[in-house]
């Protein structure tokens, strides 16, 4: 029986055999990498440099824990210290495992030409309880950095939702949005309403990645008791948003204006939060509904922007050519949307009421004979007329 002592030396034997051939090992370990896996050839050469460094540490580690058995394997945690927090971001976890697999693959191979054959079955037994705690040291430190850039983003993610309903200008949120890690340049909207009854955090989590499935990029977020989602390039909105609608809770769920980037959501979601506040003044409206279907409310609840939009969008295109248009759809809203009575006042037929409604239709998108379009352009003749009368001024007209 070999004693303790002659153990310890054929072990102290094997470990110079071992720092002996690092040399050997560490080459044939870059060429593997090299030959074996595609990512590492495509990353730049700084990243194949520490990838490369990290192998070759690796192997020494192991070379000096062998050679000293009883030495604590807090070494195996120090491999990942010594490369730079990006290298984490550059190569995943189940990459970092491949890289152990060709390094354990190619120390196995040289077990033969390094270790006399009775002492062989140690080596490679010691190989595979390295490499074991290696896997382990490395689920770790990707546990860790995903646990701490979670909570990050998380972070970013509540600034960038309260930069939104704050109204913030567009350069601070473009630098918000920059260190949130946006990438989406499609088309952003808004979706607001109330928050559901439920965990915050289980269901924002849930929320989140179904949003994720309707669009490139997506901000989840709660404030004031209302739960906003922010779709970047999202091209099937409608779909998107009858499917996000019961992510929320009771109450409507008003859809902002889509606007070109992120950095002017703020526009977006001003328009939704202040269409949930007036939304109560229409109880037959949709859900979901978008904030411009409620611009005569927004206005009567002094929301300056909706009272804009009326005016610019409704009441100035009827204000052209002869005015023939605005005097027939302002009888008509008058009296009641009959025909008979408006072609009275304005001593025509009523086929020629009937041609001018249309003409109307076709210039402002909105049908005076539909009870729902009528109060829109009644709410918009009114602020249009007060705008003329100088009765509203510049400042309650603007944003």
């Amino acid at each position: 029986m070999m004693s303790d002592a002659e153990s310890l030396r054929r072990r102290a034997e094997t470990a110079r055999r071992l720092r002996a051939g690092v040399g050997v090992l560490s080459s044939v370990t870059l060429q593997r990498l090299e030959t074996q896996l595609p990512w590492y050839r495509a990353m730049s050469s700084s990243d194949r440099s520490w990838v490369g460094l990290l192998a070759q540490s690796g192997i020494s580690s192991f070379v000096d824990w062998y050679r000293k058995p009883d030495k604590n394997l807090r070494v195996v945690s120090d491999l990942f210290k010594t490369a730079p927090r990006d290298l984490v971001r550059a190569i995943s976890l189940q990459q970092t495992l491949q890289l152990l697999k060709i390094v354990v693959q190619v120390v196995e191979e040289r077990v033969p030409d390094i270790a006399r054959p009775v002492e062989q079955p140690a080596l490679r037994e010691a190989v595979l309880v390295y490499s074991r705690e290696v896997a382990f040291a490395a689920a770790d430190v990707y546990a860790r950095a995903a646990e701490a850039r979670g909570s990050w983003d998380a972070r970013l993610e509540a600034m960038v939702i309260d930069a939104l309903v704050r109204g913030d200008s567009v350069d601070e949120l473009a630098s918000r949005t920059a260190a949130f890690g946006w990438q989406s340049e499609g088309p952003v909207c808004v979706i607001v309403g109330r928050a559901p009854q439920r965990s915050a955090k289980k269901g924002l989590d849930g929320i989140r990645r179904k949003a994720s499935r309707w669009a490139d990029d997506a901000l989840v977020g709660i404030h004031d008791n209302r739960l906003l989602i922010v779709l970047g390039g999202v091209t099937e909105v409608d779909d998107a948003v009858e499917d996000l609608s019961d992510c929320f809770g009771p109450s409507e769920v008003i859809v902002g204006p889509t606007v070109p980037a992120l950095a002017e959501a703020a526009t977006s979601a001003k328009a939704a939060i202040r269409a949930l506040k007036a939304a109560t003044a229409r109880p037959d409206s949709p859900r979901p509904v978008k904030a411009n279907d409620l611009l005569p409310e927004r206005a009567l609840s002094g929301d300056k922007a909706a009272l804009t939009e009326l005016v610019d969008r409704y009441y100035a295109p009827l204000t052209s050519g002869t005015g023939q248009l605005l005097k027939t759809v302002s009888a008509y809203v008058e009296f009641g949307s009959s025909l008979e009575a408006t072609a009275k006042a304005l001593s025509v037929h009523p086929n020629t009421v009937r041609y001018r409604l249309r003409k109307i239709t076709d210039a402002i998108g909105l049908d005076p004979t539909t009870s729902r379009d009528a109060f829109v352009i009644h709410i918009a003749l009114v602020y249009g007329r007060l705008s003329d009368d100088g009765v509203l001024s510049n400042s309650d007209k603007s944003h």
